[in-house]
């Protein structure tokens, strides 16, 4: 059995499709995740103890979430999104190591 032609009553396609107007690309996503690592490895190389490296990497996060919110009103979100993703990735690796160093001497190592 042929399927039919459509009668035009409906045209188009059956079901909307729903497409972003400003995509974010590989490009500035990536040139986002290497200028949040290259920011934070600086900030991270001044501290010379476990609560300086802490510390410097709370600062550089919080520095580097500000520039995205910047840079998510300025329109580019790529951009945005890759320094947010590598800032939130170095900010749970320098806390990961403070609340090891938590568990295994039973003391804050922040304060």
């Amino acid at each position: 059995m042929p399927a039919r032609p459509p009668s035009g009553l409906f045209p188009g396609p059956s079901r909307p499709i729903y497409r972003e107007p400003h995509p974010v690309n590989a490009g500035p996503l990536l040139a986002g995740i290497a200028a949040g690592v290259a920011w934070l490895a600086l900030f991270g190389s001044l501290g010379r103890d476990l609560a300086g490296y802490a510390w410097w990497t709370i600062l550089a996060a919080v520095s580097a979430w500000a520039v995205a919110l910047v840079l998510t009103l300025i329109g580019d979100r790529g951009a945005a999104a890759g320094v947010a993703l590598a800032s939130g990735l170095g900010l749970s690796i320098a806390m990961a190591f403070v609340g090891g160093r938590w568990i295994t001497t039973q003391d804050w190592p922040l304060w």
